[in-house]
């Protein structure tokens, strides 16, 4: 295996899509990856993220599906083994209760938190980068994934448009609307908020972006009612994320 602190391919290459264009990963296939060689010692981590997700409300089954597989054993038997079929969000949660000595777990969390793009910049190239580097990289991927969620969020049948981006802020930012968010930053009149927030920030508007337009297409919303309310509930899943992770930066930030 390459040094994987230098490729990001790794989790792309892992990744499956289902038939309605939803990803996923399996925790066997992961488990490698994020350099465990015992599933025992991995499932210990897999179930300190299922406690994270119970403990932001958020339903463990929809994060984290039991499979089974069949694997071939010697003299031609066979065994079942337990798997998982995990979200993003998963597997995000996943890296945040890795060992965090190991470099591979903050790749991770790179990964499945910002990196939600096909070629991306590496961790270390973006590391390297600048504060308002990394907010002008930042912005140009929420550019890219609001469109690409406002495309899915029209075949759910969303019209009005300004509600259902509300409905995400409001989740993200404890009830602050768009224009909330403005005035509290001081902004002048259609100043667009995405423009006047760091890297960090951009970075959980990311997260809330893409996880919402994967929702809809994997539930099939079909109504601006329902598709509201997933943005809403996606947008308060990233805000306690953030919570869970106890990170020095958040309380940087009034959404959280």
């Amino acid at each position: 295996m390459n040094n994987i602190s230098e490729d990001n391919n790794f989790f792309e290459n892992i990744k499956h899509v289902d038939e309605n264009g939803v990803e996923y990963w399996y925790a066997r296939e992961l488990m490698p990856i994020l350099q465990y060689s015992n599933w025992q010692n991995f499932e210990k981590i897999i179930d300190k993220a299922k406690k994270s997700c119970q403990n932001s409300d958020i339903s463990v089954f929809e994060h984290f599906t039991d499979v089974s597989k069949t694997i071939k054993m010697p003299k031609g038997a066979e065994k079942t083994i337990l798997d998982y079929k995990l979200t993003r969000y998963a597997c995000y949660l996943i890296a945040q209760n890795g060992d965090s000595r190991k470099k591979v777990i903050a790749l991770a969390q790179t990964y499945f938190a910002v990196q939600t793009r096909k070629q991306e910049i590496s961790e270390k190239e973006y590391s390297m980068l600048t504060e308002d580097e990394k907010r002008f990289y930042q912005r140009d991927l929420t550019r890219k994934g609001n469109y690409s969620l406002n495309q899915t969020a029209k075949n759910a049948g969303v019209k009005n448009f300004d509600k259902f981006h509300n409905s995400g802020y409001k989740g993200l930012y404890n009830g602050e609307t768009a224009d909330d968010i403005a005035k509290r930053k001081g902004l002048r009149y259609r100043e667009d908020i995405l423009d006047n927030m760091g890297s960090e920030e951009l970075a959980a508007n990311l997260f809330r972006i893409t996880q919402t337009e994967s929702r809809l297409k994997r539930d099939k919303v079909d109504t601006e009612r329902k598709a509201c309310d997933t943005h809403n509930k996606i947008g308060k899943i990233v805000r306690n994320a953030i919570k869970q992770a106890g990170r020095n930066y958040a309380r940087r930030f009034t959404y959280t």
